[in-house]
C-alpha cells in the first residue's frame, strides 16, 4: 500500500469530508425561497386599479405593464425604450416553434420608430 501524501488539494484523511455527509451542513434550509421565487410571488399578487373609472383587480405585473404602456403612449422615451426592450426580451425567450412573425404593420411601425428612439437615447448620453 502506498503512503498517502498530504499536500495541496490532498488534506489529511482525518479532516476530509466523510462519505454521505454534506460539506455545508448548515446550507440553505429546505423551503427557503430565493429572489426569483419571491419576485414572482410578489408580481402575481392582485391589486385593485381604476380603469375607465371602474375598479378592476389585476396582478401587480399587469399593473406595471399597463403603467409603462400609458407612459410610453404619452411620449415618455424612457418608458418606450423599456417597453420595447422588455418586448424583445420576452419575444426572444419564446421557443422557436411558438414564435409568430410580426405583421407587416408592426414591422412598419417599428422601422419608423427605431430612428427616433436611437436619436433620443443618443441625446440622453
Amino acid at each position: 500500500m502506498t503512503a498517502y501524501k498530504v499536500g495541496y488539494g490532498k488534506p489529511p484523511k482525518a479532516t476530509q469530508f466523510k462519505p454521505g455527509r454534506s460539506g455545508n451542513p448548515k446550507g440553505r434550509p429546505r423551503g427557503r425561497l430565493n429572489l426569483a421565487t419571491d419576485l414572482a410571488e410578489e408580481l402575481s399578487e392582485r391589486i385593485t386599479v381604476r380603469e375607465d373609472g371602474r375598479p378592476r383587480r389585476v396582478s401587480k405585473q399587469r399593473a406595471l405593464i399597463k403603467s409603462l404602456m400609458a407612459k410610453a403612449l404619452q411620449g415618455d422615451v424612457k418608458a418606450t425604450a423599456a417597453l420595447l426592450a422588455l418586448y424583445a426580451r420576452v419575444n426572444a425567450e419564446i421557443p422557436e416553434d411558438q414564435n409568430q412573425p410580426l405583421e407587416f404593420d408592426e414591422v412598419r411601425i417599428l422601422r419608423r420608430f427605431a430612428p427616433r428612439l436611437v436619436k433620443a437615447l443618443n441625446r440622453r448620453d
